[in-house]
């Protein structure tokens, strides 16, 4: 799907377009009880800092669902996800405006939700470098010393969080999601965790772009493991451009790095929500979402 094919009317929240319960709406997803599916769908809210943001961005959702279904796609050989498909006019009556949602839709099978967020690590920047700095480790893994900011790992680094739907997520050490889930099933989404960051890895490289690092949801559907939610969007992972990769500096992502450079230089004291984004920071915002995209799909 060409990314000039996208709907640019920005969609807050597709309530008004859903005939069916709403059963959960974080700060961008919104979940609807299908009966024996669920429904997604992406909107274009914007979060940072833990506040969602107006207006909303122009084609976010468009952008960060169809991702999630071509990698779905390109890693289904790797292991099984939760798709069902990704088309609104098999929906029916469901949806009022099939012209709005069509590229922001996905229906899945229901999972029970396994509630550890599963974060792979290439390189060591971010929150993982902050935590080197202060302790020599990353999640309770001892890492050598003299490492340089950005640079990348010799092997990936599995650093899962406890989930948290309130709040930020609770950054563990592995051995505390052992007891949490049992040592086996800790140990299979580690390695599946990995493979699938290292498939993508050398995906994003061909494209001329790094995936720093990145994290899965997965589920369980009868005792079988499913990788659930979203998988390498800009919203789950952290994306470089590879003629912008250098050491000890603060690496511009390829996201909503627009949104957050704009507030940390705003007169915003974080007490409470920042005024309306301006124009030319959701145009921008808008424009690194597509190119992503483009890149990464080739369409």
């Amino acid at each position: 799907m060409a990314t000039s094919a996208m709907n640019s009317e920005a969609i807050a929240t597709a309530q008004p377009y859903v005939k069916a319960p709403l059963l959960y709406k974080g700060k961008v997803r919104e979940l609807y009880d299908l009966g024996e599916h669920f429904l997604i769908v992406v909107t274009d809210r914007i979060s940072a800092f833990d506040y969602v943001l107006e207006p909303a961005v122009p084609n976010k959702g468009n952008v960060l669902n169809r991702l999630s279904a071509y990698w779905f796609e390109q890693t289904a050989d790797i292991m099984n996800n939760h798709v069902v498909h990704t088309d609104v006019d098999k929906l029916g009556d469901v949806v009022t405006r099939p012209d709005l949602l069509r590229d922001r839709i996905m229906v899945t099978r229901k999972a029970e939700r396994i509630d550890i967020e599963c974060v792979v690590r290439g390189y060591i920047t971010g929150g993982g470098w902050r935590q080197y700095v202060k302790t020599s480790a990353i999640n309770g893994i001892e890492l050598p010393a003299g490492l340089r900011k950005n640079e990348r790992f010799a092997k990936p680094l599995f650093t899962p969080a406890a989930k948290n739907d309130v709040g930020h997520d609770e950054d563990i050490p592995f051995s505390r999601m052992q007891e949490m889930i049992g040592a086996e099933l800790a140990e299979d989404l580690r390695d599946r965790s990995i493979r699938l960051y290292e498939f993508a890895h050398a995906h994003c490289e061909k494209q001329g772009i790094i995936l720093a690092d990145c994290k899965f949801e997965f589920g369980l559907i009868d005792g079988e493991v499913i990788v659930i939610d979203e998988i390498f969007t800009p919203d789950s992972s952290r994306f470089w451009a590879q003629d912008k990769y250098e050491l000890d500096t603060e690496i511009d992502s390829m996201d909503k790095e627009p949104v957050r450079t704009y507030l940390l230089n705003s007169d915003w004291d974080q007490s409470g929500p920042p005024a309306p984004l301006p124009e030319q920071v959701v145009a921008e915002t808008t424009r690194r979402y597509l190119d992503i995209y483009k890149r990464l799909t080739g369409n």
